[in-house]
């Protein structure tokens, strides 16, 4: 009988070019040392312009498929948590699983900004208990064409990268989503944002190019909703699964900033050294910094069953939650 969900392959890619902190801190009259001090990010990647989404994100789930034991016309859904789409229509999750191989599965993207990966890991998992089929979770973003070069709030920090997870029905019922805890915050709303290209602002012609860049309008106030929304979203989904913070083999929080989720997990009280990172050569790529930095650290230290690993995020929105995984 099938009862739990396990991780059948993870996945990682990001672009070949490295955008080193100086390249960037030239640009903005910044002194040597400026980007790594405020959010531990020492480089970036960027995608060449011949490159879109799903051609970041591709290598990324044919590597998660590559390293598991599914057949790729076995995965009944794959969910692609992006802001950078190939277009703004169709979604970009089809021509992805498409790309992949896949045979004719549910493919849908997710707009959810930088928690746009946990939403869609709740999602994948139900379905995966729902259905008995493996479900592929993608997440990728090309950052660097919404980033305003001459905004530095947004240009030290953003960058292009994707990570995926595939999902898999397993015998054992305690693996997989053990805790979930999904919030918002719409007060937040406009402090970060791509101002022109919805239906509150359309494509304009005559508009700045400037309304099609990033913008932040206030630093501070997102680094401390961003801390206060993980934290406690992370303090819940261990309370309500029974767990304490020793309890946690691996934290994979959102790359966003060096600074903000070592005080989540210092809020939470999780020790620094269960802390995986990808930060300081990959930046911040949004929904992908938490499969990226999950696929990155089983590299290093492959995953053993058991193992209790917390995701949390918070970003544009705001929007964010965590979650509490077995593996």
């Amino acid at each position: 009988m099938i009862g739990g969900v396990g991780m059948a392959g993870l996945g990682h890619h990001a672009p070949e070019r490295v955008v080193p902190n100086a390249e960037i801190e030239v640009r903005l009259g910044l002194e040597d040392g400026w980007i790594e001090r405020r959010s531990g990010i020492k480089a970036r990647r960027y995608a060449n312009d011949n490159e879109a989404l799903t051609d970041i994100a591709l290598p990324a789930a044919r590597m998660a498929l590559q390293g598991s034991c599914v057949e790729a016309a076995d995965v009944g859904l794959l969910l692609l948590a992006t802001s950078t789409p190939d277009h703004l229509l169709p979604p970009s999750a089809p021509l992805l699983a498409h790309r992949l191989g896949l045979s004719t599965p549910g493919a849908v993207d997710i707009t959810g900004a930088c928690g746009g990966f946990i939403y869609a890991l709740n999602f994948a998992d139900n379905f995966v208990r729902l259905q008995k089929k493996p479900a592929m979770v993608v997440a990728a973003n090309i950052l660097s064409r919404r980033i305003n070069p001459d905004e530095r709030a947004s240009a030290v920090l953003f960058a292009d990268a994707a990570g995926a997870v595939l999902l898999e029905p397993q015998e054992n019922a305690e693996c997989g989503l053990q805790s979930l805890e999904l919030c918002s915050d719409g007060a937040g709303y406009d402090l970060i944002k791509v101002p022109m290209g919805g239906t509150r602002f359309p494509f304009d012609p005559v508009a700045k190019p400037d309304a099609l860049k990033m913008q932040i309008g206030n630093g501070k106030r997102v680094f401390a909703l961003a801390v206060h929304m993980m934290a406690q979203s992370a303090s819940k989904v261990l309370e309500r699964a029974g767990a304490q913070a020793e309890d946690v083999d691996r934290f994979v929080p959102h790359q966003a900033n060096r600074r903000m989720f070592d005080a989540a997990a210092q809020a939470v009280g999780i020790d620094v050294s269960k802390v995986a990172s990808s930060i300081g050569d990959y930046g911040n790529s949004s929904a992908a910094t938490i499969p990226l930095t999950l696929s990155l650290s089983h590299q290093t230290n492959p995953l053993r069953d058991g193992e209790l690993l917390l995701f949390s995020a918070a970003g544009a929105g705001m929007t964010g939650g965590s979650a509490l995984w077995r593996v």
